[in-house]
C-alpha cells in the first residue's frame, strides 16, 4: 500500500482576521503543494481547512495517510477519540461544525495517522506549509470563508 505524507499549517493574522493555510503533500518522487487565503477568519478553521485540503486532494480512496501538524486543535480530537463523541452529539457548542463535519467525509476515505510536531522548530516541511499558510494570509486575492461566524 502505497503512504501519502502531508504537512499541512494555518495561520491568522489577528484571530480573527486574514488568514491562510499550507499543505505539503509526498508520495514517492512526487511532490505537491497547495495553498489559499481568506479575508476574515480564524487560526483554528485554517489549520483544520489545511488538513481538509490536504486530504481532498487525494483523488483514489483507501490510502495509507501520515499527517503532520503543530496543531493540538485538530490533532487532539482524532487522536484521542473525542471528535467521534462531537460527532455524536451533533458537534454541540463545539466550533466550526462544517469543517470538522467535512473532515470526517474525507477522514474516513483513508487510513489516516496524525503526528504533532512543534511549530517553528525547523522541521523543513513545516516551515515551508507556514510559508505557504502566511504567505496566503497576506495574499492581496483573499476570499471569503463562508463558514466562519464573528462571536
Amino acid at each position: 500500500m502505497q503512504q501519502i505524507t502531508i504537512y499541512t499549517d494555518g495561520s491568522a493574522l489577528g484571530n480573527p482576521g486574514a488568514g491562510g493555510y499550507g499543505v505539503v503533500l509526498m508520495s514517492g518522487a512526487h511532490r505537491r503543494e497547495i495553498s489559499c487565503g481568506y479575508r476574515l477568519t480564524t487560526n483554528n478553521r485554517m489549520e483544520l481547512l489545511a488538513v481538509i485540503v490536504g486530504l481532498e486532494a487525494i483523488k483514489k480512496d483507501g490510502y495509507e495517510v501520515v499527517i503532520y501538524s503543530d496543531s493540538q486543535y485538530v490533532v487532539n480530537p482524532v487522536e484521542k477519540g473525542w471528535l467521534m463523541e462531537w460527532e455524536r452529539k451533533g458537534f454541540k457548542d463545539k466550533k466550526n461544525p462544517d469543517l470538522w463535519r467535512r473532515f470526517l467525509e474525507v477522514y474516513r476515505r483513508h487510513r489516516v495517522r496524525f503526528v504533532w510536531i512543534r511549530g517553528h522548530s525547523g522541521t523543513p516541511e513545516n516551515e515551508r506549509c507556514d510559508l505557504l499558510a502566511t504567505s496566503a494570509a497576506r495574499s492581496a486575492k483573499l476570499i471569503e470563508d463562508s463558514g466562519y461566524v464573528a462571536g
